[in-house]
């Protein structure tokens, strides 16, 4: 055997053998070299080979299982546990698969919050619909300062029909509000100054801010 080759069966040997000791559980060749062929490249047949020299020299165990063979590693350099380690194991589990749990658990909340979020209307889309519903109730404002100056008296109809609009546009206009509320306070959540100084950098006038005053329903 050439010097370069073997040094790739040296290096081949220590990667099994340290992957055998560590995962300390029994292993067909097939599954050791589907678990470390990704990350270390070895050919199948060099992991067949390879497994029956260590088993050969000891440095593992083989066993037939059925018509396949078995690697596991020798189990005389592993250390004796006693009655007691195996509860305090037992115990550590218990307390890990709770934590597991609970992380689990908060993420999935976290993940739906951040989907409410994504969902929900951005700062610069925030600001366009509120300039934007200003701009709706001005005009409605002024077209019902119009009609109540007009010395001409409205039909019932004409009359039920703008109070309709009232109605449906501060409807929008309460719905919005709550909606531009509601993402305000989850963006202030994690903002680290006031929501005074908030609105004043990202230019949000509130209807306090233009004397505005939302209609009674």
């Amino acid at each position: 055997m050439s010097k370069g080759r073997a040094e790739a069966a040296a290096g081949a040997a220590g990667i099994l053998l340290r992957y055998l000791q560590e995962q300390n559980r029994p292993y067909s060749a097939q599954d050791v070299f589907g678990n470390l062929q990704r990350e270390h490249g070895l050919g199948k047949a060099v992991v067949v080979k390879t497994l029956e020299q260590l088993a050969q020299q000891g440095k593992i165990k083989e066993k037939m299982y059925g018509k396949q063979k078995i690697y596991f590693a020798d189990q005389d350099q592993f250390d004796m546990v006693s009655d007691a380690d195996l509860q305090g194991l037992d115990a550590k589990i218990v307390a890990l698969t709770a934590k597991v749990q609970s992380l689990q658990q908060n993420c999935r909340y976290m993940e739906a919050e951040l989907k409410e979020l994504s969902s929900a209307l951005t700062t610069p889309e925030m600001q366009k619909e509120i300039q934007e519903l200003k701009k709706e109730c001005a005009g409605y404002r002024e077209r019902l300062k119009n009609i109540k100056a007009d010395t001409n008296h409205v039909t019932p109809k004409e009359k039920e029909q703008v109070y309709r609009e009232r109605q449906k546009y501060c409807k929008e206009w309460r719905k919005r509000k709550r909606m531009a509320t509601e993402l305000s306070d989850a963006i202030l959540e994690g903002y680290p100054k006031s929501k005074k100084q908030f609105f004043e950098e990202v230019g949000i006038e509130t209807d306090e801010d233009c004397n505005v005053t939302l209609p009674d329903p």
